[in-house]
């Protein structure tokens, strides 16, 4: 799958106070039921900074600080490539799979409001979550332009049973890189030879793609991934 990355920079004004925002858009159009299912857990990266969508179940709950967002991306794509609509009950976390459905209550009214993840974000401060216009007016965003809240997961269209299966089966491993060329593709291998793992190549839709592998389950990509640092993604 393709990243579409579109870094939109702007003088947002949602508070009483001006803040210079990023959002970053990660559209990767799904091809396949497999491919819709892996592309709402997608890592991605940030100014420097890698994301690693978790997944969640019914019940769940975050605490932490909400703002919302309007008129300047009305109408513009969003992460998971719909067209932003401020109208629409959605919103924008850095975490949560595509498409989960949160209730979102601000602690300072308790007032709630239903919303659909849809867009990734925000990426400034300690903020968990933006809100669409009409969601964020709900409780009173519209107002204080931010507000503590409470997160309550309601549903998620993410299968828990897919991902933490254990099954032992040799064929796990971790993408690490994607290259047009062979060449740069072989030089990024190198960088990983020191690991006591097996790196190796596959040209894949064209691309010539950087594996670590194979591992027997998740678990063991999962913890080898984080164990060394590594920024790629579980391909089972």
């Amino acid at each position: 799958m393709k990243y579409l990355f579109m870094i939109i920079v702007l003088l947002f004004t949602a508070c009483s106070q001006k803040n210079d925002e990023i959002y970053l858009h990660t559209y990767t159009p799904p091809i396949s039921n497999k491919t819709k299912t892996d592309y709402k857990l997608k890592p991605y990266k940030v100014l420097g900074k890698w994301y690693y969508p978790k997944i969640v179940k019914k019940g769940d709950k975050f605490r932490g600080i909400s703002s919302w967002y309007g008129p300047n991306f009305h109408g513009k794509l969003t992460a998971n490539g719909e067209v932003y609509n401020m109208y629409d009950y959605t919103g924008a976390n850095k975490i949560l799979p595509m498409n989960t459905k949160i209730k979102v209550t601000n602690l300072n009214n308790h007032k709630s409001v239903i919303v659909r993840i849809n867009d990734r974000g925000p990426f400034v401060g300690d903020r968990i979550l933006d809100l669409s216009y009409i969601a964020g007016k709900k409780i009173g965003l519209d107002k204080s332009g931010i507000a503590p809240v409470e997160i309550e997961v309601l549903s998620t269209t993410i299968n828990p049973k897919k991902y933490t299966k254990n099954k032992k089966n040799g064929k796990i491993k971790i993408q690490i890189g994607a290259f047009k060329n062979l060449s740069g593709a072989k030089i990024f291998k190198q960088e990983f030879s020191n690991f006591n793992k097996k790196t190796y190549i596959q040209k894949i839709d064209g691309k010539y793609k950087v594996f670590i592998g194979n591992f027997n389950s998740r678990t063991e990509a999962i913890k080898f991934r984080n164990k060394n640092d590594i920024k790629g993604f579980i391909i089972d």
